[in-house]
């Protein structure tokens, strides 16, 4: 792996060699990272809203990168390190939440300064986040349809779609503890969205009534808890904050805007997990 890793560093121009060579902007790729900013106005602030969206896609590619991996631990029964890199996802949503009160400087009058040169780029057509939804099990067809233009994104799209989620594999591992889990579910679509049941919430139950028992479980799903809850945080942050900035218009890229971020607020990714809140 290490010989592939060199060659192919050698072929994208990277130095490997810190001690003779290699700069802090070298391995950065800062001169990339820093050139990417191109206002399509005069104005001041759209510096910030370029900023701001790149630094967010930057994170979630972290966010995709941790959970994909934290999905293969689960699938592999090595949940200890799975625990960490979900820890991390749960980090790393504070620091784009944070990001939207950064956004929220920007006032309706600075905005419109620029909007017009946006075109049909909105934040709708992020892929990254469209692949944490279906890595979380959020998964809608209509969503493959605005990628149809990019052949190789939407295969790449395509496969995420169609792949286990990480709620997915979280329920395997109920059944691998010995929980009757609806044999369904073990075998199921799964580009279908996933639909709470009775098995799965009965055995939830079990794991949060007998935490010594089942901690390694237990501990599985307050991790989901904690990414639920802060993705729904994100959602909520986002939306006020577009209602802050352009009210009820619809967005640049012919969504909704402030109707389709509000409608979201009520999607549960791990129902189940909610549910037995109530019933403890």
């Amino acid at each position: 792996m290490s010989k592939h890793l060199s060659e192919m560093e050698k072929e994208q121009g990277v130095h490997t060699d810190f001690k003779n060579n290699m700069t802090y902007g070298d391995y950065l790729q800062l001169d990339k990272i820093l050139s990417s900013q191109h206002r399509l106005s005069d104005h001041h602030d759209e510096m910030l809203f370029i900023t701001i969206h790149q630094v967010s896609e930057l994170w979630m590619k972290l966010i995709l990168h941790e959970i994909r991996a934290a999905i293969d631990h689960i699938e592999q029964d090595e949940l200890d390190p799975a625990f960490k890199m979900l820890a991390r996802v749960s980090k790393i949503q504070s620091q784009i939440i944070y990001a939207w009160d950064v956004l929220s400087t920007l006032t309706p009058s600075e905005y419109m300064e620029f909007r017009d040169k946006l075109g049909q780029a909105s934040g709708f057509q992020s892929y990254q986040y469209r692949m944490i939804e279906f890595s979380l099990g959020y998964k809608s067809d209509y969503i493959l349809k605005i990628y149809e233009k990019d052949p190789k994104l939407l295969k790449e799209l395509k496969e995420a779609y169609k792949a286990p989620s990480l709620y997915d594999t979280a329920i395997k591992q109920l059944a691998k503890a010995g929980f009757d889990i609806n044999p369904e579910l073990l075998h199921r679509d799964y580009s279908k969205p996933y639909q709470s049941d009775p098995s799965v919430e009965e055995a939830w139950l079990a794991v949060y009534k007998d935490v010594e028992t089942y901690w390694n479980l237990y501990q599985l799903a307050e991790k989901l808890i904690d990414i639920e809850d802060w993705i729904q945080q994100w959602r909520f942050r986002h939306m006020k904050t577009v209602e802050r900035i352009i009210g009820h218009k619809m967005g640049t890229g012919g969504s909704s805007g402030v109707g389709y971020l509000k409608k979201v607020l009520d999607h549960c990714f791990f129902p189940e997990l909610w549910n037995i809140r109530t019933k403890l």
